[in-house]
């Protein structure tokens, strides 16, 4: 990879956007890569969270416009949607992470605009520093956020403060994300503390972790009847599974579970 890392510890994979210099700035290849290795990640069963942050002073700066519109077919190609998946590449580079069924934490500090804030978006959780710097930076040049940055940015602030940031490209410092719902917590040091927390779901069952992001997710857009119902379904397979016995063993006996792989995937919701 050339503008990516990956490393795996303990189930835990670090994940961080690789281009310094240019403030990790989102090129093309870049978007490629966060697809390619969110897929690869989301095939392995024992992995348990990750962690993403960039290198560097900052998490990432949006799309390098420039360097991008150097290869205008490129860019078109990009922008057509694969039907199997209704998400064109710029969409999928974020959703990717959405799709995975472990917990996914961005590591913000430093500049966190544009489309950086739509990767942001993609984790379930989000810590920053209290002086990292945000916008939804698209406004400033006439565009809108599409990297699945309407959705995710909706359902995280609602719709009304959705609007002013989209609208007004307004700048705002970690302690005002934190406010407004973009931030989970702040800490003056995201990466580790993100990591900490990841260790602390360790002793958790991983396929309970997978159907809670399932069933939240999808109450977002589900009616209460089919979120009920999706409940149903996951909780009498998580009773089922060999996981959920050997936590309520360990819990018992008050010692330290040792999961098995999570189970695979299978359609329970219609």
């Amino acid at each position: 990879m050339k503008y990516l890392s990956l490393t795996v510890d303990n189930g835990i994979a670090q994940v961080r956007l690789d281009r310094p210099d240019k403030l990790n700035a989102l090129t093309l290849d870049t978007l490629d890569e966060l697809i390619r290795v969110a897929r690869d990640l989301k095939k392995d069963r024992t992995l348990r969270a990750v962690v993403i942050a960039g290198e560097g002073p900052s998490f990432c700066a949006g799309l390098d416009i420039a360097g991008t519109m150097k290869t205008p077919g490129r860019v078109a190609k990009a922008f057509v949607p694969a039907p199997w998946r209704g998400t064109n590449t710029f969409q999928e580079a974020c959703w990717a992470w959405r799709r995975l069924p472990v917990p996914v934490i961005a590591a913000v500090r430093g500049h966190c605009y544009g489309g950086g804030i739509q990767i942001a978006l993609a984790a379930d959780f989000r810590f920053a520093t209290a002086d990292s710097k945000w916008s939804v930076l698209e406004g400033k040049w006439g565009i809108i956020p599409d990297m699945t940055g309407v959705r995710s940015l909706t359902e995280a602030v609602g719709p009304d403060v959705a609007k002013r940031l989209t609208m007004t490209a307004e700048q705002f410092d970690g302690a005002r994300a934190h406010q407004l719902g973009l931030v989970t917590e702040l800490h003056d040091e995201p990466v580790k503390a993100a990591t900490a927390f990841a260790e602390s779901l360790l002793p958790k069952s991983p396929d309970a972790l997978a159907a809670a992001k399932r069933l939240i997710d999808g109450a977002l857009t589900g009616s209460a009847r089919r979120t009920f119902g999706r409940e149903r379904r996951e909780q009498l397979r998580l009773l089922r599974l060999p996981n959920t016995g050997i936590l309520r063993r360990a819990v018992l006996k008050k010692e330290t579970p040792a999961f098995r792989e999570r189970a695979r995937r299978i359609r329970l919701w219609p």
